[in-house]
């Protein structure tokens, strides 16, 4: 795009490519809808009102708003490649995402940063990046890579990366650790946000912690903490993913004073929820349904992260613009009829106009360096009781509970009668022969196991079930194909989905990947699991950095006192 061409063009000096007549345009400046026509020059905004124009497009009185921003996600987590999350979210009215890379970088590295960059640079879909900040998570277990400030220092000039991600190792930041704060003060000397990931912190902690120089948080789960930090200058993202749904507990919040600080986000969320309930655009219809002005529940998705991430070409219909539009019927369904990116036609009726190059398949990473001879789940019997990680339904955190254990022949077992389940988390990456061990209630599941290779943050391998031969099979068939997702029963495969790449995505279709994840659930179900989303809660519950109870390879973790603990009771 030439400046001097969209200036001549706003002047009226040269016509429009595009005009768009008859809009009631979103304006999200000033909360007003504006009735006017919107000209379109070269991908861009250049201006509002009546133009020439080579084409015209009568809207007939439709509403017209800018397009939707995801302000916090894992492309990883909907376990497609970039190409098939941008058809997946396009048609649904995401135009941009702040990306996260966090979880392909603890499994490859900077080569899985650069991959990303590169599957995602020619995009309809506008594709920012922050970059991994906690590499690994925690030094409590093995990941694939380790991202110091000197290796992430590079990366920070990129023009997609546009801050510091998530900082995840709070207690590092509250304590000064100098590696934290050198990675904090990289981000600030380039001119880039450093975000936040504190749940639960308060008081003087969170202080600390703010002091540093994060900004933003999208780890709140109640009111009152959303407000403590509101009050102490933070941004709130508010989530709604699949393992964690915090938008109607935390819609409170938003109130005039407020709504400029807050911004939506998905986080984690699983290909069936994408397909079934949408994205961004699910959470608008929500907020919209629960009492909130559609006018603010939109401000919330589009320039609030645009003015907060300083992307200045994007999040508003104004001149100078990217003309990234969604086109509405009205405003209280929220349904997305139609979907320009850069002034083109990308979606309509819920579908893409045109098909988007695919990511070359030949980006794939393996990772599953696991001596299968070696795998062991046995758990020799202690003094009763043990700790037992319960989970908390709809949400990331866990339980810290006491059980006494059942014991046959002097090893601690799973016991389905109670709902309890043998964990297992296996490294995969160095060879280590680590395997963490545990117990895990709240899945339902009476026979069989479940196991996959996308375990936060570090994403070893995690396994759950009733026997050890069940867990062995499905852990061998994760190692057989590079990845993925599998339920084994009497040592049958009965689901798998494979993820070849980096055992976090597939190149598939998410229709099709989103197929596999529902049979993989249909099996699990039959098996007793009680979960509506088994794998999003059984890939959480080894990252440690979400309280209360979690399981590295390295052995049971206690989030709140920030250290491994025995699995039976001292």
């Amino acid at each position: 795009m030439k400046i001097a061409d969209l200036i001549q063009t706003a002047r009226g000096d040269h016509p429009a490519d595009l005009l768009l007549t008859d809009a009631k345009i979103i304006n999200v400046f000033t909360g007003e809808v504006q009735r006017a026509n919107i000209a379109i020059k070269d991908g861009c905004i250049a201006g509002l009102g009546d133009y020439d124009s080579v084409e015209t497009l009568d809207l007939n009185g439709k509403f017209v708003a800018p397009g939707l921003i995801d302000a916090h996600v894992h492309i990883e987590s909907a376990m497609v490649c970039a190409s098939e999350f941008a058809r997946a979210v396009i048609p649904r009215g995401t135009t941009a995402i702040i990306a996260d890379p966090h979880e392909i970088a603890n499994v490859s590295g900077i080569a899985g940063i650069e991959y990303m960059l590169m599957a995602s640079g020619n995009l309809p879909l506008n594709v920012f990046f922050t970059l991994p900040s906690c590499v690994p998570a925690t030094l409590m277990e093995t990941s694939g890579a380790t991202l110091d400030a000197e290796a992430l220092n590079p990366l920070l000039n990129h023009h997609r990366i546009i801050a510091l991600g998530e900082m995840m190792n709070f207690p590092g930041v509250i304590h000064a650790d100098p590696e934290v704060l050198k990675k904090l003060g990289l981000a600030m000397a380039h001119g880039k946000r450093a975000e936040g990931h504190c749940p639960g912190l308060s008081g003087r902690a969170l202080n600390a912690y703010l002091a540093a120089g994060i900004s933003s948080d999208h780890e709140c789960t109640d009111l009152d903490e959303a407000m403590e930090k509101l009050r102490a200058g933070m941004h709130i993202m508010i989530r709604e993913g699949t393992g964690a749904k915090n938008l109607a507990g935390l819609l409170p919040v938003v109130s005039a004073k407020t709504a400029h600080r807050i911004m939506w986000c998905t986080d984690d969320r699983h290909p069936h929820d994408i397909c079934s309930e949408g994205h961004i655009d699910d959470m608008i219809r929500r907020a919209i349904g629960y009492g909130m002005d559609p006018i603010t529940a939109i401000q919330i998705g589009t320039i609030n992260p645009a003015r907060y991430f300083n992307l200045r070409h994007i999040g508003a219909i104004a001149p100078g613009r990217r003309a990234d539009l969604i086109v509405l019927s009205d405003l209280d369904r929220f349904e997305v009829r139609q979907v320009y990116t850069a002034g083109k036609l990308a979606a309509q009726a819920g579908r893409m106009a045109y098909e988007i190059k695919e990511d070359p398949a030949d980006h794939m990473f393996s990772t599953m360096n696991v001596d299968l001879s070696r795998l062991d789940f046995t758990i020799p019997a202690k003094t009763n009781p043990v700790k037992v990680i319960e989970v908390v339904p709809g949400q990331i955190v866990t339980r810290r509970i006491l059980m006494n254990a059942a014991i046959e022949n002097g090893f601690a077992v799973s016991d389905p009668s109670r709902d309890v389940l043998k964990l297992a988390v296996v490294e995969r990456y160095k060879g280590t022969g680590n395997i963490g061990k545990g117990f895990v209630k709240g899945f339902g599941l009476q026979r069989g196991a479940l196991a996959s290779s996308v375990a936060h943050d570090s994403h070893n391998i995690i396994a759950a079930g009733v026997t050890d031969d069940d867990m062995k099979v499905a852990v061998k068939a994760l190692v057989d194909s590079k990845g993925g997702l599998v339920v084994v029963s009497d040592g049958d495969i009965k689901a798998c989905l494979g993820l070849p790449i980096a055992g976090l995505m597939s190149n598939r279709p998410l229709e099709a990947v989103r197929r596999r994840i529902d049979k993989l659930t249909g099996a699990a179900k039959e098996l007793g699991c009680r979960l509506p989303d088994p794998f999003m809660t059984l890939s959480f519950l080894a990252l440690p950095v979400i309280p209360e109870l979690k399981l590295t390879d390295k052995g049971l973790f206690d989030g709140g006192r920030f250290e491994h603990v025995p699995l039976f009771s001292e």
